[in-house]
């Protein structure tokens, strides 16, 4: 199947109550999601984005069939989500990061056993794949732990097991690292690159964290007010919006800062000077070029524009 998400002018309206009075309501209708359309390639990581409120949740239950689409088509792996959901379940895996799929109050490993029964998977390979992700993640010391006694951490690569343990074609991640320490983030992020890599499961990815993104993603689907106004590679998505980049010099103490014609100062601190350009109009190694032509320097770094502040300044356009 060469795309495992088909999305085609995919609408949903919400019909929200309102005071209109001391007794009386009115009824107004809500666009969540505004005749968006995308597909998935198998084997794909997409980082799917938004601010608080685009969209991106309701297109994912309408993916995964929580939702009903108000128009539109969205086909899952060959199947109609609403239709076909009980049939979906066994071929995706979902981490919803606010919400958990484990047994609070069982230990780990009960939660695990669970979930064999619920897919109904063949009791070896459950094993096989259980002991590879308790490996896979270092949650091996926990497995006896009630679920309500682990860290944040911890309980998120639970529910990354959890949703990865019947072997899913497609993974739907919504916030899987939130709260998470940096270690743990390393870690988890670690995970769904190798398992990509090894197993080309597709991912699609939404959160608000954008070294998930960086780290994970080739592809970015932004989606604001109901609308998707991004679609496209990530580094196809820095080149348009990142105007400016920085190169950062180490000067040999005791020389003057020279003036550039490609690049300006923009900041200096000692022997350490920023100079910027216009990516545009110069390239890196044009600047550092005319820098070491006329002054000398002990070392350098070329700044890229940050993800987080290119997204941001898209919203805010």
């Amino acid at each position: 199947m060469s795309c495992p998400v088909i999305v085609e002018n995919l609408s949903k309206l919400f019909t929200v109550a309102e005071k209109a009075g001391r007794v009386r309501r009115s009824k107004r209708e809500v666009v969540a999601v505004d005749g968006i359309s995308f597909e998935v390639g198998k084997g794909e990581i997409v980082g799917y984005l938004g601010p608080n409120g685009a969209g991106k949740s309701t297109t994912i239950k309408m993916l995964t069939g929580i939702l009903t689409p108000t128009s539109g088509r969205v086909e899952v792996l060959g199947l109609v989500p609403v239709k076909e959901r009980k049939k979906l379940a066994r071929h995706i895996g979902v981490v919803f990061g606010q919400r958990s799929q484990l047994w609070w109050d069982l230990p780990l490993s009960d939660s695990f056993e669970l979930l064999h029964h619920v897919y109904r998977t063949e009791l070896g390979r459950h094993v096989s794949r259980r002991d590879q992700l308790v490996d896979l993640l270092d949650i091996g010391p926990q497995m006896s732990t009630p679920v309500r006694q682990l860290s944040l951490g911890q309980r998120m690569r639970g529910e990354l097991i959890a949703a990865l343990l019947h072997e899913p074609e497609l993974v739907v991640l919504d916030e899987p690292t939130i709260g998470l320490d940096v270690v743990s983030k390393d870690r988890v992020r670690g995970f769904l690159h190798d398992m990509n890599n090894e197993s080309g499961t597709t991912i699609l990815l939404t959160t608000h964290d954008l070294g998930d993104v960086e780290r994970l993603c080739e592809r970015l689907l932004i989606i604001d007010e109901g609308h998707v106004i991004w679609d496209g590679a990530l580094e196809e998505f820095r080149d348009r919006h990142a105007q400016v980049r920085t190169v950062v010099v180490d000067l040999v103490p005791g020389v003057d800062i020279p003036e550039l014609s490609l690049a300006r100062l923009v900041r200096s601190d000692g022997d350490r000077c920023w100079f910027e350009f216009n990516r545009r109009q110069a390239t890196a190694a044009t600047v550092i070029g005319e820098l070491t032509s006329k002054v000398a320097i002990r070392d350098l770094s070329v700044d890229e524009a940050k993800i987080e502040d290119l997204v941001r300044a898209l919203y805010e356009e």
